[in-house]
C-alpha cells in the first residue's frame, strides 16, 4: 500500500493528498499515519509545501466527515429505536442512555468532536454519534476542522522534521493506537458485565 500511496502522491500532489484522506475518513482501513506522513516526507524533499500538505489532508478528511455526520443525521436516532431496545444488552446501551447521550453532547459535543479527531482507532468514527445525536452542523464543522488540522499537522510534521519512511512514525504512533483499542475492549466487557436493562 505504500508504494501506491508514494505514487499517487508524487503524480497528484495536494490532490491525491486530499484525495487519500478523503477515502480515508470513509473508508477507514486505509490509514492517515502513511498518508500524510508520506505527503510530509515529499514537502521535506522540496516537491511540496508542507502547509499545503497539511490543508489538502485536512480538507479531503473534513470531506469524508461531512459525509459520515450527513448520513448519521438522515438516519436519525428514532429509527434505531428497536434495534437498541431488542439489543441493547449487548450494545451496553438504554434508551435512557441515548436520552442522556443527546443531551451531552449539545453541552459538550464540540469538545468530544474536537478530542476524538486526534485519537487513532476511533477519529473516522467520531462523526457518526455526532450525526446521530444531532450535534449542530456549525459547531461539527468547526470542531472537526481543529481537531483534523492539528491530526495532519502532527503526522505531516513528524514526516517533514524525520525525512523518513512511515515506518519511524508508526513506532511512536502504534503503541498508542493499540493502548486506545484495548482500553475500548475492556471498558467494553466491564459495561457489559454491570450492564442494566431500562
Amino acid at each position: 500500500m505504500n508504494d501506491w500511496v508514494v505514487r499517487l502522491i508524487e503524480q497528484s500532489g495536494y490532490l491525491g493528498v486530499g484525495f487519500l484522506m478523503f477515502l480515508e475518513t470513509v473508508f477507514p482501513p486505509i490509514p492517515s499515519e502513511i498518508i500524510m506522513t508520506v505527503a510530509g516526507v515529499t514537502a521535506a524533499n522540496g516537491k511540496l509545501d508542507l502547509m499545503m500538505v497539511i490543508l489538502s489532508g485536512t480538507a479531503g478528511a473534513m470531506l469524508g466527515n461531512i459525509f459520515w455526520y450527513l448520513a448519521a443525521r438522515a438516519l436519525g436516532i428514532q429509527r434505531l429505536r428497536p434495534f437498541i431496545q431488542k439489543y441493547g444488552k449487548w450494545l451496553t446501551l438504554t434508551w435512557r442512555d441515548i436520552e442522556r447521550a443527546h443531551d451531552w453532547m449539545d453541552r459538550r459535543g464540540a469538545l468530544f468532536v474536537m478530542v476524538g479527531r486526534v485519537i487513532p482507532s476511533i477519529r473516522s468514527l467520531v462523526s457518526v454519534p455526532a450525526g446521530l445525536l444531532d450535534m449542530r452542523f456549525k459547531s461539527f464543522v468547526i470542531a472537526s476542522t481543529i481537531g483534523t488540522f492539528a491530526w495532519t499537522a502532527l503526522l505531516a510534521g513528524a514526516g517533514f522534521q524525520l525525512k523518513s519512511s512511515f515506518e519511524q512514525v508508526d513506532q511512536f504512533i502504534t503503541p498508542f493506537a493499540n493502548t486506545v483499542l484495548v482500553t475500548m475492549v475492556l471498558v467494553y466487557l466491564w459495561r457489559l458485565a454491570t450492564h442494566k436493562g431500562s
